[in-house]
């Protein structure tokens, strides 16, 4: 599985985050939050390998990231990336199917399986995307080319996904959909995701574990009851909160606690 031992990433000469270790257990979510700035989506880059730590290193099943071609790369680990560009005049079908190539047959010519067409059709139906199929992703609503991108990851069958936001632009409803749709990935066929949030309710209802950074610097990481307590949420973001138990869920649930005196 995927692990990061002591990595230090940098931009040039800043460090963007530093001496940072996290296992991932197969069936686990672990989710990450923090600050604007605080280096999410830069560890994402560094556990999938499109960035490589100046110092410690990330493994795969015991080997080194870097020592994996990036088509093997591609069938381990899907990513879906906070910045990805989705106005391509391809049909959410054809989207969705690309992520089927790096299991392609060698002398293939690249052309589709009928396994595939099934993976598809199946990912299509979970993130409510069949009856968009045939529209072009540059006709689409943020929130339906949010859920194309997701099922593109769903698609490649990875054992691990790296999620960056993969609620933004997304309704309610989708955003609960969504997330149980990675939870239940999760625990039926074990995969291991990570998924940036800014939405800390949603990271303590879906997660198993809270990886807390500040400036590049694990704060804490554990489960969501360890880690969202209110000193700890209140030094990192600066704002009062309350945190209470779920009523149904029993996990944390936060308030931000705004004083409205004059």
């Amino acid at each position: 599985m995927l692990e990061a031992n002591d990595i230090t990433v940098s931009y040039g000469s800043r460090r963007v985050v530093t001496d940072l270790s996290l296992s991932l257990t197969p069936g686990e979510i672990v989710t990450v939050i923090g600050p604007n700035g605080a280096g999410k989506s830069t560890l994402l880059r560094a556990l999938n390998g499109m960035l490589r730590p100046v110092a410690g290193k990330v493994m795969l099943d015991g080997k080194p990231l870097a020592s994996y071609a990036r088509r093997t790369i591609g069938r381990r680990i899907a990513v879906v990336a906070q910045e990805a560009e989705l106005r391509f005049p391809v049909t959410v079908l054809e989207f969705v199917l690309g992520a089927r190539y790096a299991w392609a047959s060698p002398g293939s010519w690249g052309w589709e399986s009928e396994h595939d067409l099934e993976i598809t059709d199946q990912v299509l139906t979970e993130t409510g995307l069949q009856e968009l199929k045939a529209r072009l992703l540059n006709e689409l609503s943020g929130g339906e080319r949010q859920r194309a991108l997701l099922a593109r990851a769903l698609a490649t069958e990875a054992g691990v996904l790296l999620l960056d936001e993969p609620t933004a632009n997304l309704d309610l409803a989708h955003q609960a959909t969504i997330l149980a749709l990675v939870r239940q990935r999760c625990d039926e066929i074990r995969t291991a995701a990570v998924v940036i949030t800014h939405d800390i309710n949603l990271a303590a209802e879906f997660a198993d574990r809270v990886l807390l950074l500040s400036e590049g610097h694990t704060l804490a990481l554990g489960k969501p009851a360890e880690v969202l307590t209110a000193p700890v949420l209140g030094e990192v973001f600066r704002v009062t909160v309350l945190v209470d138990a779920h009523p149904i869920s029993g996990a944390p649930r936060i308030t931000p606690v705004h004083d409205s005196r004059r």
